[in-house]
């Protein structure tokens, strides 16, 4: 792509190939090719430069492919990783005013971990606050420190699932596509670093008090209930399961797979967590057969210290493994959208 910076296509293992595409697409550095910089810890002062002068290729290699992974790259602390954010140009969705339910720390404005659960639990496929009114289009994520065993991120094309799910099911997914999903979730009165989902009511909300919460659950159009111990029951509007990202293209944009297979602490069960948005029950084996798609169409990210992962959250799923020792993936949001669902009259 550039003299100055070179870099390459490279293929690598697990990398899957269709028709008008590869998953993910990578691109490397070019180590021998390129001047050593005097140390890894540096902030090399080519790659934003770089990066936004093929901002405009890379977001649509993002969006052709589903996600872009940069290996190899001069980006082995936060700061590197910040750097290469801000030279796409992309406005910041700051985690502290997302809807999200899980725990997380920021590490620099537009870097956070990526999720605090412990490493024995697993997190389901699911596309990024597709459970909440705001979604962020983009979504990076950045190693620092690489599991010692297990920890990959899998990643999953929603469209071809879809599609897939379509020829398989098409009862259900019609079903999600008419009638689109209704999340239901207990929040704690405090964050419980223990859960995948354990982010409190006040931090999920950006309040600091019951009436407050209640304002703008009112204002979200948000059911709520609020129990003995302090938590907070709510159950989101109809929301879309299905997102059309191109003409005839759709995705399977939800977080049903999460919500059905992960959602689950000692405040939450998955069987209550998710249902049409007329409040009928999902077909169990329909969803079977989603959860199986997308474990057969996973690509296991296997992390390497400073690779960065470019996903088009509107084409991509993503997921966690458990994992051994300590693993450090930091992740950043970009591009606020927003979406909705109204059901078809009866």
């Amino acid at each position: 792509m550039s003299d100055s910076f070179p870099t390459q296509a490279l293929h690598i293992d697990r990398q899957q190939t269709y028709p008008d595409s590869v998953f993910p697409h990578v691109i490397a550095y070019d180590r021998d090719a390129a001047p050593a910089m005097a140390s890894d810890e540096a902030i090399d002062p080519r790659v934003r430069p770089w990066v936004f002068e093929h901002c405009e290729e890379l977001l649509s290699l993002a969006t052709r492919h589903g996600a872009v992974a940069f290996r190899d790259f001069p980006t082995k602390t936060v700061d590197a990783f910040d750097d290469f954010i801000q030279g796409l140009g992309l406005e910041n969705f700051p985690y502290d005013r997302s809807l999200s339910n899980a725990v997380r720390i920021n590490r620099t404005p537009r870097v956070f971990s990526a999720n605090e659960a412990p490493p024995d639990v697993r997190i389901f496929f699911h596309h990024e606050m597709a459970q909440t009114p705001l979604y962020p289009r983009y979504i990076l994520f950045f190693c620092e420190i690489a599991a010692a065993e297990g920890g990959a991120t899998p990643l999953c094309r929603s469209d071809i699932l879809f599609k897939r799910l379509t020829e398989r099911c098409p009862k259900f997914a019609s079903d999600c596509e008419s009638k689109g999903l209704q999340y239901t979730n207990v929040m704690p009165d405090s964050d419980d670093p223990n859960s995948g989902m354990g982010r409190s009511w006040q931090k999920t909300l950006g309040v600091d008090s019951r009436d407050a919460a209640q304002a703008r659950l009112d204002e979200l159009n948000y059911s709520y209930q609020w129990l003995d111990n302090g938590c907070l029951r709510a159950t989101t509007p109809p929301l879309p399961a299905v997102m059309e990202v191109s003409p005839g293209v759709k995705t399977f944009f939800n977080q049903l797979i999460a919500a059905y297979c992960g959602w689950k602490d000692e405040r939450n069960d998955p069987s209550d967590a998710i249902r049409h948005g007329d409040g009928s029950r999902l077909d169990r084996d329909g969803v079977a057969v989603a959860i199986e798609l997308s474990e057969e169409l996973a690509y296991d990210h296997q992390w390497q210290v400073g690779d960065i992962v470019l996903l088009d959250n509107t084409v991509a799923m993503h997921a966690r493994r458990p994992f051994v020792g300590t693993r450090k993936v930091l992740a950043s949001l970009a591009e606020m959208r927003t979406h909705a669902f109204e059901l078809a009259s009866s």
